[in-house]
């Protein structure tokens, strides 16, 4: 696992060669808030960084249901039982390993790994624009029909779950990149993943973190030519 620091936010990559997966865990005051919860094994070294820190994890904050960023959680969970669990509403749903559609969504079917055996309970269904800490939550629906971006208000950090990806070119959730394509190949619908980046950018992130690849500072210029190449 390697470990990468800017500001609060510390950036937990497993496999950072083969197959980047990352989690983040971001320093409050009152303790440490998981977001996302990695791979089935990675909740030992996830323990660790925050031992390291040395703050307890207070909040495990969940940006979409797919396995590779919820394989932890029930370990995490056991291991901090007095953590809150926060997901969207929507993607509550696809916790549970369902994976029908809702009235009125576009109906392309939900793709990606979609977890069928997770015991853990979201204690708080988050909206758009509901605060978590320092973080604003944010509805970026089309990797899957609920992912959420997360804003530190403090500094304008962007935890963008698999909205965009960086590993292989800075790319929107269904913008394939052959280096790395399977953000691309596990997303629900390309449209509504494209308004969704643009929605994004538009708080001008200080710094993007994505749920596969390396932090970008000042990604600005990126994400808008990744929009634009979506778009084409």
């Amino acid at each position: 696992m390697r470990i990468v620091q800017v500001q609060h936010v510390y950036q937990l990559t497993f496999m950072p060669r083969l197959f980047p997966v990352n989690c983040y865990l971001v320093e409050e005051k009152e303790g440490l808030t998981l977001i996302d919860a990695g791979l089935p094994y990675s909740a030992q070294r996830i323990e660790q960084a925050a031992a390291r820190i040395g703050q307890p994890i207070i909040r495990i904050v969940l940006t979409h249901a797919h396995g590779d960023h919820v394989g932890a959680l029930d370990k995490l969970k056991a291991k901090y039982p007095e953590a809150q669990v926060f997901i969207s509403r929507r993607d509550a749903r696809l916790l549970k390993g369902d994976v029908s559609l809702e009235a009125g969504e576009p109906d392309t079917p939900i793709r990606g790994s979609v977890p069928k055996n997770i015991l853990t309970q979201p204690d708080v269904l988050l909206e758009d624009g509901d605060n978590v800490g320092s973080l604003l939550a944010i509805s970026a629906s089309g990797h899957t029909p609920g992912s959420m971006g997360f804003l530190d208000t403090r500094t304008h950090a962007l935890i963008a779950g698999d909205a965009f990806q960086t590993r292989g070119g800075v790319a929107v959730a269904g913008r394939l990149k052959p280096l790395f394509p399977f953000p691309a190949l596990a997303t629900w619908n390309k449209e509504i993943s494209l308004q969704s980046a643009k929605k994004l950018a538009s708080y001008n992130p200080s710094l993007l973190a994505a749920g596969h690849g390396n932090m970008l500072k000042h990604p600005q210029s990126q994400l808008e030519r990744a929009i634009m190449e979506m778009e084409q």
